[in-house]
């Protein structure tokens, strides 16, 4: 069997050795490397993509759009920063997307969503598409994490003998409220403006939970049914999405941000009455919200089973 030789630009981080343990077990792949000096300097990063074909780029904005310009067009690229989410040229990695799937098997520039981005676009976007909330509603969300999603210097801070003693509580984050996600929230589902967002962190390692409040007051015609239905009919046969019916939770009716912890599958909850919906989007942030979703997006781009080395 021929082996797609890949390389991932940025293996050191989170979401690169995450990559890499999922690759390593996948015959059909070579992973390419690179000498500790050579990842100091653009142009030996280069040489390597270009062997490649297909690349990672699991690196910080300004250094993916520093190695691009030296990146041949005959290379699939798999950006995993915020650099191109919203860029012209690239397509944006959520394969469930209505049509997206196509443009990402077609296409050799793809971003990768981002963690919280993921949850509230899966939620809103079929609703806006479908026309069943108009783009100008004025949505709101708040989104749960665990503290690998900052990356290794977070997970150092949550991790040392001795951390502050308010890391041991909740810390909304995000205040400025012009988080990096916002363009691609905005953008993806199609809004007039961006979303009023603020994240959560807190002290466990990994897991995410988007939390989108409805207030269907505010809109004729729209009912819970509706939002249900329309979310059950949009992801209907979609292996990494799952909607729950109306009001369906858990047994002891609480939702567990970390549930999905070490899954590459998302659940989609809508719960509340007549006047007031919270749809809620359940998932790992480096699973569905990180190196899940990329792994997903190359088995696509390199015309592999898509659910390939998923969980």
């Amino acid at each position: 069997m021929p082996k797609f030789k890949v390389f991932i630009d940025g293996s050191a981080g989170t979401t690169g050795l995450r990559i890499v343990e999922r690759l390593q077990k996948r015959p059909e792949i070579e992973l390419l490397t690179i000498s500790a000096e050579g990842r100091k300097d653009v142009n030996e990063r280069a040489k390597v993509i270009n062997s490649a074909d297909l690349a990672f780029l699991c690196l910080p904005d300004a250094a993916a759009k520093e190695v691009m310009p030296l990146v041949s067009e005959n290379v699939k690229i798999l950006d995993t920063s915020t650099a191109h989410r919203t860029a012209p040229g690239w397509v944006y990695g959520f394969p469930e997307l209505e049509g997206q799937r196509e443009k990402i098997q077609a296409s050799n520039r793809v971003a990768v969503p981002g963690c919280h981005a993921s949850g509230f676009i899966s939620t809103v976007a079929p609703l806006v598409q479908k026309g069943v909330l108009p783009a100008y509603f004025p949505f709101t969300c708040y989104s749960l994490t665990g503290y690998s999603g900052g990356g290794k210097s977070m997970i150092a801070a949550y991790e040392a003998p001795d951390r502050p003693e308010g890391y041991s509580a909740p810390r909304s984050y995000g205040l400025t409220l012009k988080h990096k996600h916002l363009p691609e929230m905005t953008a993806v589902c199609g809004l007039t403006g961006a979303p009023l967002f603020c994240p959560i962190v807190d002290d466990f390692y990994s897991g995410m939970q988007t939390v989108v409040p409805l207030r269907l007051d505010l809109v004729q015609d729209v009912t819970p049914e509706r939002v249900a239905a329309c979310l059950a009919d949009y992801y209907q046969g979609e292996s990494q999405v799952l909607v729950h019916p109306l009001n369906e939770l858990p047994e002891d009716k609480f939702l567990t941000t970390n549930l999905r912890t070490g899954s590459d599958k998302m659940e989609i909850f809508v719960v509340g009455h007549e006047s007031q919906l919270l749809v809620m989007s359940l998932f790992d942030n480096l699973g569905k919200g990180s190196s899940g979703a990329a792994v997903q997006c190359m088995n696509l781009m390199l015309g592999l089973p898509e659910t390939e080395g998923l969980e």
